[in-house]
């Protein structure tokens, strides 16, 4: 038998969502809650995804809280070991280590309509019984490796670049990657100089726009630092900056292709071989899948120990990998840059709400519906943090957790201000946000763009993506109108 604990607030994953949500509370005096946490430290998909060459594609003063700015930045786009660092340093400050249950996978959580609790089973048979669920577990977290035809005869050394295996030495190997996502494009330059010869499974290149980075001067970082007001001017600067590139998603593809001719001519630039550069050249509208940033990716590609086959892969065999031209390519290692299971993140959370239902179950029949990416028909006061489509392909997603975590600590402030048990969002209110989140993605490029891409479920509808502006969300979700909820157990309600 596990061990039971009660609390008010359960709060799942550590990540900017799992953090900023306990902050959320402690800022305004609550103690009542845990956060479960699967691993054995804080940081989420910053602690897991250690690959050589992993950083943020967002700069950094604008990818971290406003409310706990970082004047140290060494670079306008951190690397990784530096994010994870902030992380821990702010679970730190805000004392919430105390709060933390490692080793405590969330594996399934059930509403009891008569104690009005949610009761969270864990994988080390743990129970925890809290009022307030809030799912913090994120999309990036569940590594994707493909099925491949004969993959488990391979010999070699085998891994997915979210476990990214350091104790295999890659020098002097024949490396074979898999995939070409916004992992292999910072991974492959990393690893290019020291492998004897490595080659790059292209299913469908990516658009890479040229990386505006370079380190911090020690003058800014000062000033940052004596200055606080400076930062936040500075990080108003990038955000207005970052905002304007949603104009070209969304429904205004002309300004897409300003931004392939700037691609293309990063292509250019890199590759002189015309062979090689039609294999890199996509054939569909810029941002129809996710926009990448890199200036050594396609110097990478150029190297003359670096292959880009665009034939799928057809077979693995003990030391090889046959194309499906049939050709045969030695390898001594694979690497899959395949990315991490998006639109179906959560099939795998058993979630039971009023009357038994089956939270997978039924998005997985209908595709994932929220209210404003939060709060669930039927799923009284269970809360996710970057929720289905409140993902961004240009700004900073931690904003938007920004904002959630503020609308979550107002519901549950609004639950115990009416004496209630429960809220949950009525059912013509969630349908509403959906259907007009729709209509916006269709005109956007994720539909009309002409590419298949990890933003759409298996239905090819967009679940993952907030269309148009980021100011926009902030706006609806500001404040919490209660009229879109039914309260539970109050006086003069069910």
């Amino acid at each position: 038998m596990g061990e039971r604990t009660e609390t008010g607030v359960i709060i799942v994953g550590t990540g900017f969502s799992g953090l900023g949500m306990a902050i959320q509370l402690r800022k305004q005096g609550r103690e009542d809650f845990v956060i479960l946490e699967k691993a054995h430290e804080v940081g989420g998909t910053w602690r897991d995804n250690t690959y050589p060459g992993c950083a943020c594609d967002i700069q950094s003063h604008m990818y971290s809280f406003s409310f706990e700015q970082n004047p140290n930045w060494t670079r306008s786009f951190s690397p990784q070991p530096e994010i994870w660092d902030y992380l821990r340093g702010v679970a730190k400050k805000y004392d919430l280590y105390r709060f933390i249950r490692f080793g405590q996978e969330m594996t399934g959580a059930r509403w009891d309509s008569d104690e009005h609790r949610w009761h969270v089973a864990t994988r080390g048979g743990d129970e925890f019984a809290g009022t307030h669920l809030v799912n913090g577990v994120g999309a990036l977290h569940l590594p994707q490796t493909p099925d491949l035809k004969g993959i488990e005869n391979f010999e070699g050394e085998k891994f997915h670049s979210a476990r990214w295996n350091h104790d295999y030495d890659l020098r002097g190997k024949r490396v074979a990657v898999v995939g070409t996502g916004a992992s292999a494009i910072q991974f492959v330059p990393a690893i290019a100089p020291d492998v004897e010869r490595l080659t790059l499974f292209q299913r469908t290149p990516p658009w890479v726009m040229p990386k505006p980075d370079h380190a911090m001067p020690e003058w800014a970082k000062n000033l940052f630092d004596k200055v606080p007001g400076v930062q936040r001017a500075y990080r108003s600067l990038l955000y207005w900056m970052l905002e304007a590139r949603a104009v070209g998603f969304n429904g205004h593809p002309g300004v897409m292709k300003i931004g392939q001719l700037l691609a293309k001519s990063n292509i250019d630039r890199a590759v002189s071989d015309p062979e090689l550069r039609a294999k890199l050249t996509p054939d569909y509208v810029m941002g129809c899948k996710r926009v990448l940033i890199s200036n050594d990716y396609y110097p990478a590609l150029a190297r003359d120990n670096v292959d880009v086959v665009t034939d799928g892969v057809a077979e693995v065999k003990a030391h090889s990998i046959v194309d499906t031209a049939g050709v045969e390519h030695e390898v001594d290692a694979i690497i899959f840059g395949t990315g991490f299971h998006v639109t179906d993140a959560f099939d795998n959370l058993d979630i039971i709400g009023e009357d038994g239902r089956n939270l997978s179950k039924e998005w997985a029949g209908e595709g994932m519906q929220t209210h404003l990416g939060i709060t669930v028909a039927g799923f009284p006061n269970l809360f996710f943090l970057l929720g289905p489509n409140t993902g961004l392909g240009h700004n900073s997603v931690v904003f938007m957790i920004e904002s959630q975590i503020r609308y979550i600590a107002e519901a549950i402030r609004l639950v115990e201000e009416k004496d209630a048990h429960a809220l949950v969002p009525r059912t013509d209110v969630q349908t509403r946000f959906n259907d007009e989140i729709q209509r916006k993605l269709n005109k956007g490029v994720w539909t009309q763009g002409g590419c298949q891409s990890w933003y759409l479920d298996s239905k090819g509808v967009n679940r993952t993506v907030w269309p148009g502006f980021t100011w926009r969300y902030w706006l609806n979700t500001r404040k919490l109108r209660p009229a879109d909820f039914e309260l539970i157990g109050s006086a003069g309600n069910k």
